[in-house]
């Protein structure tokens, strides 16, 4: 039996602490991790190694989340147009939860309220529910 090839996340994240311990946790897990510290890496680093998984943050030096988003969301290539997108952000208004949600994100999860376990719970839960489904719907996280 052929052993299944990781899935593959990147992190789109400015802050090298926070980037270092989801890291961490992702490699231990058996996940291939690649990383952006700003959001035009991010688009770059996307395009290139067409992850399974972006986990974005919004506040990046560069070009900021929502226009990773849009970018991707607005790509003409399917494959990279629906990539599940986890946004990692301290941002918490209505507003910008509103603006994630209608750029058709997986999940929001703010920082500072979940764990890297729960983080690598909604990875599995959303990479399960799009090899499940050719159209993952967002499950948004409060």
């Amino acid at each position: 039996m052929i052993a299944e090839k990781p899935k593959k996340i990147l992190m789109v994240e400015d802050d090298v602490a926070m980037r270092d311990i989801v890291i961490h946790k992702l490699l231990a897990h058996g996940f291939e991790v690649k990383e952006a510290e700003d959001g035009k890496k991010g688009i770059d680093m996307l395009l290139q190694e067409k992850p399974d998984l972006v986990l974005l943050d919004l506040m990046l030096p560069e070009v900021d989340g929502f226009k990773v988003l849009e970018t991707v969301r607005t790509h003409p290539d399917p494959g990279i147009k629906k990539t599940p997108i986890i946004i990692l952000s301290n941002l918490w208004s209505n507003k910008d939860i509103l603006r994630a949600k209608d750029l058709q994100v997986q999940a929001y999860m703010v920082k500072a309220y979940f764990t890297t376990e729960e983080i690598l719970n909604k990875i599995n839960e959303i990479l399960k529910q799009t090899s499940n489904s050719s159209t993952p719907e967002a499950t948004p996280s409060k």
